[in-house]
């Protein structure tokens, strides 16, 4: 098949969407199907309107090539793939990878409000720019051939709002796969990485590591964003990877955590308790003492090492190959 890969991002670009699709375009060409891949980032600096319209034209000429699209987000790529699917008649998946509505709302309001309470609580207090993406992200949806979420916490968090015709959706879960143990280091570092995001709790998780190092000074706090190579090296340089998220979907730190064997401290209101709850740590997000709690609990060798065995013996694997498949498998 001729497929497309509309993504916002690609490497050398930074983030989950980039090693999205640079991972499903290996595979899907090792399986013998000819790929695409048209990216947004290169534009991205336009205002919103005109970004979205250049990106229509930029991808009109693989239209009349494609089968069929998968585009790796809701709106930046969806929007203009979906118009010119239609107009060309040609089937598009879209794949959930996130909320940037809820994400949007988060920055601007600074309410950390959580998932799974936005849609029923927020709608009124929406802005005229988060109405209108609102409806035109419900639009994409309804005339998407398939959605894909990658868990089925944020369907059902998505169901009512967009009104989803569940018989459109699959579930195409996240990459897990054991590489190799890493080593216990000989410092206590505790790891974050992703956007600087108001969502992502770090004035709450900072607040607690500076509590703690009042009687714990061995215990430290490392925050960045690195490229995928460099934050594989520091996941198995650290002691242990944490993300208090308010919410998380499917954090790909979490999951890199699990496949070099490292213990984690995961917010617990996420999208993958379902699979990965007899091996985590959770702590409540907007609970500082919690978080606190957790962190010396796992500085704690022997609960570190208890931690570690359970992810050790944790079988699970969700391969690359297995995920193109899975794509494949949805009629196009």
């Amino acid at each position: 098949m001729k497929i497309l890969i509309a993504t916002p991002l690609y490497p050398p670009d930074i983030g989950g969407p980039a090693q999205y699709a640079y991972n499903l375009e290996r595979e899907f060409k090792n399986l013998g199907h000819k790929v695409r891949v048209k990216k947004f980032s290169d534009i991205k600096h336009l205002p919103s309107g005109l970004r979205h319209f250049i990106y229509f034209c930029k991808i009109l000429p693989a239209m009349f090539w494609t089968d069929w699209c998968l585009a790796l987000d809701t709106f930046s790529v969806a929007l203009p793939v979906v118009l010119a699917a239609k107009l060309f008649g040609k089937k598009t998946i879209i794949r959930i990878g996130g909320d940037f509505l809820w994400e949007q709302y988060v920055e601007r309001t600074g309410k950390l409000i959580l998932l799974r309470n936005f849609y029923q609580t927020e709608l009124e207090f929406f802005s005229k720019k988060e109405k209108i993406i609102f409806r035109l992200t419900k639009w994409i949806l309804h005339h998407a051939t398939t959605i894909v979420f990658s868990t089925d916490w944020q369907r059902q968090i998505w169901r009512k709002p967009y009104k989803l015709n569940l018989a459109k959706t699959v579930i195409v879960e996240n990459y897990y796969n054991i590489k190799e143990l890493s080593f216990l280091p000989s410092t206590k570092n505790f790891l974050w990485a992703g956007r600087y995001l108001k969502l992502k709790n770090l004035d709450y998780l900072k607040q607690a590591f500076i509590s703690i190092q009042l009687d714990r000074p061995d215990l430290s706090l490392e925050i960045g964003q690195w490229s995928p190579q460099k934050l594989e090296e520091k996941i198995k340089t650290s002691y242990a990877v944490i993300v208090p998220s308010i919410s998380e979907i499917s954090p790909n730190l979490i999951l890199s955590a699990v496949n070099y064997g490292k213990p984690f401290i995961l917010t617990l209101e996420n999208g993958i308790n379902n699979r990965l709850e007899e091996i985590a740590l959770l702590v409540d997000p907007i609970n500082i003492e919690d978080i606190k709690n957790k962190i010396i609990w796992l500085a704690d060798e022997q609960n570190y090492l208890k931690q570690q065995k359970k992810i050790i013996n944790f079988s699970f694997i969700h391969s690359w190959s297995k995920m193109a498949s899975e794509f494949l498998a949805i009629p196009h």
